[in-house]
């Protein structure tokens, strides 16, 4: 549910980022719709359309949404699950090859300039290391896997570049390649979304999945107004406003994550080590340009995964200038530009 004021309850599966929407006065066109897609809550807000056009526009994104996530999905029957039991074939000296469907080839290679970027650290190759966590699945059970199986995957080092396309067909040659394009899926689909709404005349709209955010225009005159998710406890850690073509992603270690022993281990896997990175509680960054969702969703992961010593750099190499980093003891640092543009919760201190 989406509130205007500091306290947001969240439930039992927080969602990484709020939207924050100003209440509708009489006067006002504001349609919201919801749904349930890619694993979490979806809402597209529009502002200043025909009701009836908002309706049809919207219906339509819900519904390129629910195609996309079938399409991705890592582990359920479906596109992307065919072609990593494809990979899983490769041997030595013999790649596995799979054809693709038109609309995949350029999100791999998207995925794959992004993983490069990102010095290796946005992986989205190392499906079979989620999997063995247990996050590749829909019903969860906390436990801590092998370690042995765990250095072994390691050691097989998957990565995007492991991925050879020729037209539609694509191979790799390292069987330890499964795809897992949970880090890229939201913020590709927001894009979608983004320019769906512009060729159908939409200027003004908030399309939130899961808490990756991009703004179209204002509402009412005013920007729209976003909260970032204390990583703690429920309700906002600061609030901003976000403009025209700008997304908002938010990576954390309180969505998907299980304890043993005191110990929290969360869906971020270090693709270094195997294992869920352990020095930050969220990272939240802002992206903008024709490609904003995409960064946004991406970027966030290697800056956590990245640690203290070394978001800041790699931020920068990513072309992001407003970041929020939270250590893993709550301390907070931001860059001077995200610094400007934040609203601290002063309860959250």
């Amino acid at each position: 549910m989406l509130v205007d004021r500091w306290a947001c309850r969240a439930g039992p599966n927080l969602v990484l980022l709020i939207a924050v929407l100003l209440l509708a006065g009489c006067g006002e066109k504001l349609h919201k719709q919801q749904s349930y897609v890619f694993g979490t809550l979806v809402e597209i807000a529009i502002y200043g359309e025909d009701e009836a056009k908002a309706r049809r526009v919207t219906d339509q994104v819900l519904k390129d949404f629910d195609a996309m996530h079938q399409t991705l999905h890592a582990w359920q029957p479906g596109t992307l699950e065919r072609v990593n039991g494809i990979l899983a074939l490769a041997q030595p000296g013999a790649p596995a090859k799979a054809a693709l469907p038109p609309g995949l080839v350029p999100i791999l290679q998207d995925a794959a300039r992004m993983s490069a970027r990102s010095e290796g650290l946005f992986n989205p190759a190392i499906g079979n290391l989620i999997r063995l966590w247990g996050f590749q699945s829909d019903t969860f059970e906390p436990r801590l896997p092998d370690a042995k199986e765990i250095a072994r995957l390691t050691q097989a080092r998957p990565s995007m570049a492991d991925l050879q396309f020729d037209g539609l067909m694509l191979s790799s040659a390292n069987p330890a390649v499964r795809l897992d394009l949970g880090g890229y899926a939201k913020g590709y689909a927001l894009d979608l979304a983004a320019a769906y709404l512009k060729r159908q005349g939409v200027d003004n709209a908030l399309i939130n999945i899961g808490g990756n955010i991009l703004a179209l225009g204002k509402k009412g005159g005013q920007a729209w107004k976003v909260g970032i998710q204390h990583p703690r406890r429920a309700g906002a850690l600061a609030m901003l406003e976000l403009h025209d073509g700008e997304a908002i992603g938010t990576s954390g270690d309180y969505q998907r994550y299980f304890e043993l022993n005191g110990k929290r281990y969360c869906h971020l896997i270090d693709p270094r080590t195997g294992w869920p990175a352990d020095q930050a509680q969220a990272v939240t960054v802002i992206a903008r340009g024709k490609h904003a969702g995409t960064l946004s969703d991406v970027a966030s992961k290697p800056l956590f995964i990245a640690g203290p010593s070394e978001w800041r750099r790699l931020a920068g190499i990513m072309g992001i200038a407003e970041a929020l980093f939270v250590d893993a003891d709550g301390k907070r640092e931001t860059t001077p530009e995200m610094e400007k543009r934040l609203r601290w919760n002063p309860e959250s201190k």
